[in-house]
């Protein structure tokens, strides 16, 4: 199921370099890495803040992830492009959340969800991440946390994942920030691998209850 709730975003207008009203949008190509649509092409906006996780970085991603995502359900938070969530649904996720704050990215990335043929397996809501999270959900089981660089926005979205019963009890987080940005999250996520590719760095981490964490802290 795709939706597309208008009532849930205030219109604004276009940011530096958006098309003027009515010109269509430059397109950029995602590619996807592995699983069922293993190597398909996807038109992405080129869109002022849109930036897709880069393929190396989603295939180290997912190598450690490779026991996780078949069967999971699975949150994309702050979703632009969608590559994080269309890669784990073609690597067997059972359902996948969308969660886009910009009206025109999201119709992009309702139309490669149809390319695709993965909208039964998906639900893509247009509204800002920090409304999303203000709701009540079933847990989730592997979260892909990419907020704007530069926003302070990762600390909340990471503290209201934790608070609103978001989680399930051993869920994989993926966090990915700007380098200089040093996140804080909550005490129950216990940092499992990093990446770095240019100004951004990626941190998986694992959910553990109390009982679970090793007096030394290690979660690897």
């Amino acid at each position: 199921m795709t939706r597309h709730p208008s009532s849930s975003r205030k219109s604004r207008r276009p940011g530096p370099g958006a098309s003027p009203r009515g010109a269509p949008a430059k397109t950029g190509r995602l590619r996807l890495i592995g699983g069922d649509y293993r190597r398909r092409q996807l038109p992405v906006l080129d869109h002022p803040g849109l930036r897709p996780t880069p393929d190396r970085v989603r295939e180290t991603l997912f190598n450690w992830l490779t026991a996780a995502v078949p069967g999971a359900r699975v949150l994309d938070l702050f979703a632009g492009t969608g590559a994080l969530g269309l890669e784990a649904l073609s690597r067997g996720a059972r359902e996948a959340v969308f969660v886009e704050a910009d009206a025109r990215v999201a119709r992009q990335l309702a139309d490669n969800l149809e390319t695709l043929k993965a909208s039964e397996r998906a639900t893509l809501l247009t509204t800002q991440a920090q409304a999303f999270l203000a709701d009540t959900s079933a847990p989730f089981s592997l979260v892909f946390l990419d907020p704007p660089f530069h926003q302070g926005l990762a600390a909340g979205c990471c503290a209201a994942l934790e608070a609103g019963g978001w989680l399930a009890e051993e869920a994989w987080i993926y966090l990915e920030t700007e380098t200089s940005l040093a996140p804080a999250v909550p005490a129950s996520w216990q940092l499992h691998r990093e990446v770095r590719a240019g100004d951004s760095t990626g941190r998986l981490y694992r959910r553990r209850q109390a009982e679970d964490q090793s007096p030394d802290g290690d979660g690897c």
